[in-house]
């Protein structure tokens, strides 16, 4: 079976950083390019991180600097968890530069009308990139095949009670995406939670001894402490469980459903209200992750980390 023509959309960040690891390992992608968008810090710091773990890793994809902020409100950030720089204080330099002259939303466009169809997208930020693409070009949504998003939750939310951070972030962007006619599977918070690696599985893929594994325990370090906190050992891979599942969903459980966003709430604003078992017969616009098989998620990451 031949790769799948994806974009990987995101905010790197420090689990998207651990996505990047993952996804050029993985033989069922074919990554045409990374799309950055402002999100767990600035756009100055992701599209920035965008490009240092491009050159650290080797893979020689193009980067298109997208959306600074959200579509209608103020942005919000992350940078308590991910650091100031959105990658823990790690310094990624590096020669190569952007694609200039050519945004991330004009971009998705023209991969999508040069793939006819088969363009999949992997959206592990806020979804403003992907809105405009919409908002822009009205025959998107039939180029486009599939949209595997890390965001939103059945339940309770991280940013508030209510949202989950990339939802919230920008929510008007998020309903736009999941109404945008395009099926949109949502790896949210009911199943990256429960994508947990613990601090020893942490050690043993550093023990791999490729400066890529040592970089994966390393890297995530702040947010293991953070989470610590929290009640929580270990890290929740929240983008990399989102990514594993756009290459093979064999290890999930997801549910057909209806899906969208509260936009005008005062306390539930980036709540996404999720239709999975109701009467009320919502369009069923996506899936809904819900769960994960987590002893195979972590062996698919010793396996995928073990090519370095």
């Amino acid at each position: 079976m031949s790769p799948i023509p994806v974009i990987l959309d995101c905010d790197p960040g420090v689990d998207d950083a651990i996505a990047f690891l993952l996804a050029k390992q993985l033989p069922q992608l074919n990554v045409l390019a990374i799309t950055s968008v402002a999100g767990n810090v600035s756009l100055e710091h992701t599209n920035y991180n965008a490009l240092g773990l491009l050159e650290f890793l080797d893979w020689d994809i193009p980067v298109y600097r997208g959306a600074a902020g959200p579509v209608f409100r103020k942005r919000v950030e992350a940078a308590e968890v991910h650091g100031s720089n959105g990658m823990a204080g790690y310094d990624l330099p590096h020669a190569r530069s952007e694609v200039e002259g050519v945004n991330a939303w004009d971009a998705i466009h023209q991969y999508a009308l040069e793939q006819q169809g088969a363009l999949e997208i992997i959206a592990i930020g806020p979804l403003t990139n992907l809105a405009l693409a919409f908002l822009k070009f009205p025959d998107l949504p039939q180029l486009i095949k599939r949209i595997v998003i890390m965001g939103g939750s059945s339940d309770a939310g991280n940013a508030t009670p209510a949202a989950e951070f990339n939802i919230y972030a920008d929510p008007e962007a998020a309903d736009i995406v999941f109404c945008s006619g395009v099926p949109v599977h949502m790896c949210g918070l009911d199943m990256t939670m429960k994508a947990l690696m613990t601090p020893d599985e942490l050690n043993q893929v550093a023990a791999l001894g490729s400066k890529q594994a040592v970089f994966f325990r390393d890297v995530v370090q702040d947010i293991v402490r953070f989470m610590s906190r929290l009640g929580i050992t270990g890290i929740n891979m929240h983008d990399p469980a989102a990514v594993l599942y756009a290459a093979d969903d064999s290890i999930f459980t997801a549910y057909p459903a209806g899906i969208r966003v509260e936009t005008k709430g005062t306390i539930t604003q980036g709540k996404t209200v999720t239709d999975l078992f109701s009467d009320a017969k919502w369009q069923k616009n996506g899936f809904v992750a819900m769960d994960i098989d987590r002893e195979a998620f972590v062996e698919k990451v010793f396996e995928l980390m073990s090519k370095y």
